[in-house]
């Protein structure tokens, strides 16, 4: 039988908080919404706002619970957040005529040409983690997305 080298950590869950994979990513999204919020404060948008209007520049016409699949988010915490965006005069949103209890959400005017002047924030994410390759990033990226999948199974 293996015996763990005598430096490895016992296998009890510790209670420090430097040891802990949700504060890690907690304060790496902490962090990453300051650069975003610097970004976005040019566009006059939130982070969740920009998250829905990216949603909606891939596909315009969608119903709110087709954006709130995409952005694991439900439909509570996604209408009112929809609503400031109606008022901004970014999107409209109307009733679905075959199903009223479906909203459709579609990009105004504004709101499609918005997209031209976001082109710049990808950028200045990526000069923020200056010193990360691309294909760090896209590791990582990859190695969320299955750790979420992982986690959403349990939720």
């Amino acid at each position: 039988m293996n015996k763990p080298p005598a430096t490895a950590k016992p296998p009890h869950a510790s209670l420090l908080l430097d040891d802990q994979l949700c504060f890690a990513l907690y304060s790496t999204g902490l962090a990453l919404n300051k650069v975003y919020r610097k970004l976005l404060s040019k566009l006059g948008l939130t982070y969740p706002q920009y998250l829905a209007m990216m949603v909606l520049w891939e596909r315009d016409g969608i119903t709110v619970s087709e954006i709130g699949e995409r952005l694991f988010l439900d439909s509570a915490t996604l209408t009112p957040l929809l609503k400031r965006l109606e008022v901004a005069g970014l999107l409209t949103r109307t009733r679905a005529a075959s199903d009223e209890r479906q909203v459709i959400i579609e990009l105004s005017k504004s709101g499609r040409a918005l997209k031209a002047k976001a082109q710049s924030v990808p950028t200045g994410v990526s000069c923020a983690v200056e010193g990360c390759s691309l294909e760090q990033l896209t590791l990582l990226k990859t190695q969320l997305e299955t750790l979420r999948t992982r986690l959403m199974r349990d939720a």
